[in-house]
């Protein structure tokens, strides 16, 4: 096992990290900028090592000055958490040329896998199913052919990144045609994809160690979204049969050997509501921002085990080992504004009472007196709710949320939605899809009216220009 571990992360997800290797005997070395001094991480870890300025570019996205702090921390293995460098091929290499293990996949996975076009080459001689697509885009003219084979609607999505960025939806060819003056696919690289309507976000959390065992702990509900931004999740999903999660399961299992996956990530499915057909869409290689939710109903601790995966011990439990327990919600709790297009709303917490009490789990990088910086994700914490069903969970969840407190100067938070979107009777019966959002609360998604120069260029800042010029023409965006 490993003597020290450095977290090349902030926030919750090192603070989550720090806990598990704590609870493992294992020492912990926390990266900070500029703004994160006194962040809560840390306060928490053993030693600490500043990379840089608020800057992301300059601290936690800065390669040589994370490696050099791993070396001066006398670090044995780097975790990158989720975000960052995550899922950065390239800084997987350099950290295990020097000497250190990665708390993740191997470099050559992550490269794989970061390719959705090379990931989906890989994974179709298995037999999984997924949606037709095109190759990449090299003009705006094979864009309007591509398109036309592939069938409208069409969503664009870049071949590599994740997290649902800059992808656009396209109805008819008008609608490509706009999209194709903010987009250039001559720079980046975008392929199509067959947009699937009426659709359920299933993910799989799989765990694979190094000696070829491969296994799933059941699937996840993402389907309420903005922006392709996941807001809340839950496991088991309501909309899946015993058989439909068997087959599900089977899936990723097998995506995970068809790229030969080790360590823990998830495999990634929209559910086709017409036909309950299941069509793979990639691979995340990472501990995802909802792990909490699958840790809740099958009391398996996965970060401890990806830390325990990457020290080259054998998985300690088999497919039949793993048993389901009730229902598991998350809300992620933002510092934005819903009713501004999801504006980033930081600020200095003056007051916070985190929700507590029985079946509730609340994890957050953030305390009283400490500030949400502006220069990073916007996320505060995550309140995750576990009861004996799904309305029992709903219920729970209802009741945390009305005790989590926080004040600051300026700060907005998405407690509010969260609070609506609990209410709603199709929620509440589970009659979702990815479209949620859109149809049953449209005051939160994108404006049909033209933006002022003022909030064009607050969104310019805040979401890129691409997105923030596709809110203005009305387009559909994620």
């Amino acid at each position: 096992m490993f003597k020290r571990v450095l977290i090349a992360n902030r926030g919750e997800i090192a603070v989550r990290v720090i806990r598990a290797c704590q609870e493992l005997g294992i020492e912990t070395a926390a990266i900070y900028s500029d703004a994160d001094k006194n962040a809560l991480h840390v306060q928490m870890a053993d030693v600490s090592c500043r990379v840089g300025t608020e800057d992301p570019m300059d601290s936690y996205l800065n390669k040589e000055a994370i490696l050099y702090a791993a070396y001066t921390a006398e670090a044995d293995a780097v975790h990158p958490g989720y975000g960052f460098l995550s899922e950065d091929a390239e800084f997987a290499e350099m950290v295990t040329k020097a000497g250190m293990t990665w708390i993740g996949p191997m470099p050559e996975t992550l490269r794989l896998v970061g390719d959705k076009d090379a990931a989906r080459a890989s994974v179709a001689p298995s037999g999984i199913p997924m949606a037709k697509g095109s190759d990449p885009l090299t003009s705006n003219e094979m864009a309007i052919e591509a398109a036309k084979e592939v069938k409208y609607p069409v969503i664009l999505k870049p071949v590599s990144g994740g997290g649902g960025k800059s992808m656009f939806i396209a109805h008819n060819e008008d609608e490509l045609k706009k999209i194709l003056q903010i987009v250039d696919v001559t720079k980046v690289r975008f392929y199509f994809e067959h947009y699937i309507e009426r659709s359920r976000h299933i993910e799989v959390q799989i765990v694979a160690d190094n000696f070829g065992e491969v296994l799933h702990l059941g699937e996840r509900e993402c389907s309420i979204q903005r922006r392709n931004q996941k807001l809340l999740e839950e496991s088991p999903s309501v909309a899946l049969t015993d058989e439909m999660r068997e087959t599900v399961g089977k899936l990723a299992v097998k995506a995970a050997k068809a790229v030969h996956y080790s360590n823990i990530g998830t495999v990634e499915f929209l559910l086709d509501l017409a036909t309950n057909e299941f069509y793979f869409m990639e691979i995340n290689p990472r501990v995802q921002v909802e792990h909490g939710v699958t840790e809740a109903v099958t009391h398996v601790d996965l970060v401890r085990t990806q830390i325990k995966i990457a020290a080259n011990e054998p998985l300690d439990f088999t497919q039949k080992d793993i048993k389901f327990y009730g229902h598991a919600l998350e809300c992620r709790i933002n510092a934005e504004d819903p009713d501004n297009h999801f504006m980033p709303a930081p600020g200095k917490i003056t007051f916070m009472h985190e929700p507590s009490g029985p079946r509730i789990r609340f994890d957050s990088g953030v305390t009283a007196g400490l500030s949400i910086e502006p220069y990073y994700d916007s996320m505060i914490a995550k309140v995750i709710a576990h009861g004996l069903t799904r309305g029992d969970s709903i219920r729970i969840m209802q009741r945390a949320l009305n005790e989590f407190m926080i004040e600051g100067d300026g700060i907005k938070t998405t407690i509010p939605l969260h609070k609506r979107i609990l209410e709603d009777p199709y929620f509440r019966t589970g009659n979702i899809d990815t479209q949620f959002i859109k149809k049953r609360l449209p005051i939160y998604e994108a404006t049909k009216r033209k933006l002022s120069l003022k909030e064009k260029m607050h969104l310019t800042e805040a979401l890129g220009e691409n997105l923030a010029k596709a809110i203005d023409e009305g387009l559909d965006y994620t």
